[in-house]
């Protein structure tokens, strides 16, 4: 049976809105998700809620950017995921000589020795892998930076006017340091949004971080083996997109998305989040509600539940939002964080209770 076999017709189960993934679908979903998680664990201590993060977004075919101060294994977490997948893997380290021809690749002139006659050849850089590290993508010019954004977007790189598929799956694991500022050039926003999650790691606690010692001081780390290839990823990949998800879950993920656009009105009438109007300069794009989805779609099949539930979307809400909020400078001056503002957005926007006049516009809206 295929996976797209395995997806039951929202029809046949006369319930609108809400489609089925077949119990043996779920269970390779939640399978292919435990063996990484055991083969990272192998390496990587403690950082749980990072690590479901960042395979939630491999799932669901999306790119990550892990922020966090030097020595918490941003680098040898993702290295480590890069082992644990049978796919190709290329480093890239960010420095701020980095020409874009270091990433994409450049033509090459090339002469036939028989016939004395040239041609250009394209010569493929290291993004033409499945998993690519970036490395402290932030220290290399805007020029270089935008380098990614077809790749990420497109899934291709355009090179003397050609056009250059890559491969598939496609994930861009990127690396930033919050606090070491010199010499760095802060992403766009524009490439910010292409990232479908933005993880913060934190300092591990002081039992995990008794384990590192012990484990970096008495030997080296334990061999980690692939346990998923890429025909493996694909099918996942489809699983997920394939869940369907009910019109109310939907509206609820874009009350949250559109809660937080302070330049436009609150088109359902529904109060604003005080932290949002005090702090929230520009508010997050359509790709948040998309990402949203998505990323509630994965939570509902990694626990087992036959439907995506407001929960889980509230579980995707900081990864997705924290980057694509602009805050003012008030938020700087009382030490106010986007996940700060994310927090006080899903208290004071309703799950569901929406006044008969409400209800009636957002029924039109997703007619």
């Amino acid at each position: 049976m295929t996976t797209t076999q395995g997806i039951a017709n929202e029809n046949q189960l006369g319930t609108p809105g809400i489609a089925a993934v077949l119990p043996e679908r779920v269970r390779e979903v939640q399978d292919a998700f435990a063996r990484l998680k055991a083969e990272i664990r192998k390496v990587i201590v403690g950082q749980d809620e990072v690590v479901d993060q960042m395979l939630t977004a491999i799932f669901c075919r999306g790119h990550v950017v892990v922020v966090g101060v030097p020595g918490l294994a941003k680098t040898l977490l993702i290295s480590t995921i890069s082992r644990s997948l049978s796919l190709g893997f290329s480093r890239v380290q960010f420095t701020p000589d980095l020409m874009p021809a270091d990433i994409t690749g450049t033509e090459v002139i090339q002469e036939d020795k028989a016939s004395g006659t040239r041609s250009l050849r394209f010569v493929r850089g290291p993004i033409f892998a499945n998993v690519i590290l970036a490395d402290e993508i932030n220290r290399t010019p805007p020029k270089t930076q935008a380098a990614l954004l077809e790749a990420m977007q497109e899934r291709q790189v355009t090179v003397g006017g050609q056009k250059h598929e890559l491969p598939s799956p496609f994930f861009v694991l990127a690396t930033q340091n919050p606090i070491e500022q010199e010499g760095t050039y802060p992403l766009p926003e524009a490439q910010l949004d292409r990232f479908m999650f933005q993880i913060s790691i934190g300092y591990p606690t002081l039992k995990e971080e008794m384990e590192i010692v012990r484990r970096s001081s008495a030997r080296a780390h334990e061999a980690v083996s692939p346990v998923l290839d890429e025909a493996g990823i694909l099918r996942v990949q489809e699983v997920v997109r394939g869940m369907q998800v009910a019109d109310h879950v939907i509206a609820y993920a874009l009350r949250l998305v559109r809660a937080t656009r302070v330049k436009e009105s609150m088109d359902l009438g529904l109060p604003r989040a005080k932290k949002v109007g005090e702090y929230v300069q520009w508010g997050a794009g359509p790709r948040a509600s998309e990402f949203l989805i998505l990323g509630a779609k994965c939570a509902a099949l990694l626990d087992g539940s036959p439907h995506v539930t407001p929960e889980h979307i509230k579980k995707a809400a900081k990864p997705v939002l924290r980057h694509r909020l602009m805050l003012n400078f008030n938020a700087e001056a009382d030490q106010v964080t986007t996940d700060d503002v994310i927090t006080d957005l899903l208290a004071a926007t309703p799950v569901e209770g929406l006044t008969p006049d409400q209800k009636k516009m957002m029924d039109e809206v997703m007619r």
